[in-house]
């Protein structure tokens, strides 16, 4: 039963660290980034979304591909149209895990500091 669990959690994890990286990896880029920023501030269509870049549709089209697979975005259909929304609780997980990182790099740093203090207080005497 144990075994079970830790299988379970351990197959979770990886998962949930997959998800991660894909996210991270699509944030990578400056134009996805743009594109998750406008999104931010409502649907938009590809074309849309296209228009202040130097690039063609296919290409920007690629790049939202890439944030639909992390979970980022998600393509609605309106008429003719197929609307990007993006999604926005998925980036919960990123922040959370950025939450959790700055918490143990923050206690890791006052220990540090904490250690540095009583050192040099015991040169001092």
């Amino acid at each position: 039963m144990i075994k079970l669990l830790l299988d379970y959690v351990l197959v979770a994890i990886t998962a949930d660290d997959e998800r991660l990286d894909a996210m991270f990896a699509a944030l990578a880029d400056r134009t996805r980034r743009d594109i998750v920023v406008r999104l931010s501030q409502g649907e938009a269509t590809v074309k849309e979304l296209a228009a202040p870049y130097p690039m063609s549709l296919q290409a920007v089209s690629q790049h939202i591909g890439v944030l639909e697979r992390c979970g980022l975005v998600s393509r609605g259909r309106h008429r003719q149209t197929r609307p990007c929304r993006l999604e926005p609780q998925v980036l919960e997980a990123a922040v959370s895990w950025i939450e959790d990182s700055r918490r143990v790099w923050a206690e890791r740093m006052d220990r540090l500091e904490t250690h540095l203090t009583h050192l040099h207080e015991r040169r001092q005497r």
